[in-house]
């Protein structure tokens, strides 16, 4: 089952319960911000994930999946090659 548009669990991340989050494919605003770059690209390519994009993993997904505060060192990124299998 797909939880996220980047490939993040949701159902393993932190913020979950502290935030009251739905997981991005949920809602239509994420708890941190106005947009997500990476739900929106998704979404308006009308892809459940970026797995399924023709150019994965992108600029935008590999920002995200390291950067040195809310990065994971790319696990979002392999969650997404198995939701592609």
């Amino acid at each position: 089952m797909i939880q996220s548009r980047c490939g993040i669990l949701c159902e393993e991340c932190h913020y979950k319960e502290k935030t009251d989050c739905n997981g991005c494919v949920n809602i239509t605003k994420p708890f941190w911000g106005e947009s997500c770059p990476v739900k929106s690209c998704c979404e308006n390519k009308n892809l459940a994930h970026c797995g399924q994009c023709e150019i994965f993993p992108c600029e935008i997904l590999m920002q995200f999946a390291y950067d040195k505060e809310q990065g994971d060192e790319g696990k979002r990124i392999e969650q997404c090659r198995c939701w592609q299998n």
